[in-house]
């Protein structure tokens, strides 16, 4: 695992249980964008980190906000062996008045990062929107033993414009 570089860095002590620090590149692999904006915008992603405790679903929000959306949709996250492989899958449970817990290994709210045993270029997909279905790409860039002090989920990086979140918009 990878260590903080920097000593100038204030560092969460390993007893105020935050767990470890998750670097998650999430990248816009499909939805409804128009060929015009994928000329400007080849990649889009956005980079965040996230502490060991917080779970899918601040993940969820957290990409949600990062890609400048504005309505909520059902989504969930896939943890198949490959691209858009369901099983296991995570949704939030009932939170749109429909129960995503039909055979899915977990609910959003209540699994933490550090439990999902995620290990350094480990990919997973998630998916937002089950109509318009805009879909990501999620790669475990590093994972460090220490938390700096500060807010989390954090985005540090962005690559391309945030597409609109219909199409019409655009």
């Amino acid at each position: 695992m990878s260590r903080s570089r920097s000593s100038s860095v204030k560092l969460q002590k390993p007893d105020e249980n935050v767990g470890h620090l998750y670097t998650l590149e999430v990248l816009l692999i499909g939805g409804p964008i128009s060929e015009k904006f994928v000329k400007k915008n080849p990649v889009v992603s956005r980079t965040i980190q996230m502490r060991g405790d917080q779970t899918l679903q601040h993940l969820h929000n957290a990409i949600f906000d990062a890609f400048g959306r504005w309505e909520e949709h059902l989504y969930e996250f896939q943890f198949g062996k490959g691209p858009r492989d369901p099983d296991p899958r995570y949704g939030p449970s009932t939170e749109f008045g429909i129960d995503m817990d039909d055979g899915s290994a977990g609910t959003t709210k209540d699994t933490t990062l550090d439990s999902l045993d995620l290990k350094v270029g480990r990919r997973f997909d998630y998916w937002f929107d089950f109509g318009d279905d805009w879909w990501h790409q999620i790669n475990v860039e590093a994972i460090e033993d220490q938390v700096p002090k500060g807010k989390f989920p954090k985005v540090t990086k962005r690559v391309g414009q945030s597409p609109p979140q219909y199409a019409d918009d655009e």
